[in-house]
C-alpha cells in the first residue's frame, strides 16, 4: 500500500466522522428548532408568533436547511469522490438568505448591504453559470448529462 493510498482512506473516515457528528448536530438543531417552535406558539398569544419570534423560528429553519444541504455535499464528495460546485453554491446562498432574513436594518450600515448585495449578485451569477455549464469538480472536469 502506497502513502496515497494511506491519505485516500484516512480521508475517507475523517469524513465518515464529519457526517456523524453532522448528522448529530442535526438531530439537536431540529429538536431546537420544535422545542423554540412550541414555546413560542405558546407563550403570549396562543398560536400566534411575534415578529422577533417569526424571525428566530426561521433563523434556526434555514440553519437546519444549511446543515441538511452541508450534509448533502459531503455525502455526495464521500460517495462519487467529486465536489459538486452546484450544491456548495446553493449553501452559500441559503446562508447569505439567511443572513437578509436575519438583518436588522435599522442597526446595520450601507457599507454591509452593499457588500451583502454584491455577495447575492456574485453568487446568483455563479449559479447561473454553473446551471448553464453543468460543471462538477472532482477526478476531472464532467460536464451533466
Amino acid at each position: 500500500m502506497n502513502f496515497l493510498d494511506v491519505v485516500t482512506k484516512f480521508e475517507r473516515i475523517i469524513y465518515g466522522v464529519l457526517i456523524a457528528l453532522l448528522m448529530v448536530v442535526l438531530v439537536f438543531a431540529v429538536g431546537e428548532l420544535f422545542w423554540m417552535l412550541l414555546t413560542n406558539l405558546a407563550n403570549g398569544p396562543v398560536l400566534l408568533l411575534e415578529n422577533h419570534e417569526l424571525t428566530n423560528v426561521l433563523g434556526a429553519f434555514l440553519l437546519v436547511l444549511i446543515a441538511v444541504e452541508l450534509l448533502d455535499t459531503i455525502l455526495e464528495y464521500f460517495r462519487e469522490n467529486a465536489i459538486h460546485v452546484e450544491i456548495v453554491v446553493l449553501l452559500s446562498i441559503i446562508a447569505i438568505a439567511r443572513k437578509v432574513i436575519l438583518l436588522d436594518p435599522a442597526t446595520t450600515d450601507g457599507i454591509e448591504l452593499i457588500g451583502i448585495g454584491v455577495i447575492i449578485l456574485g453568487l446568483s451569477a455563479a449559479y447561473f453559470m454553473i446551471k448553464k455549464a453543468g460543471i462538477t469538480i472532482g477526478s476531472g472536469l464532467a460536464p451533466k448529462e
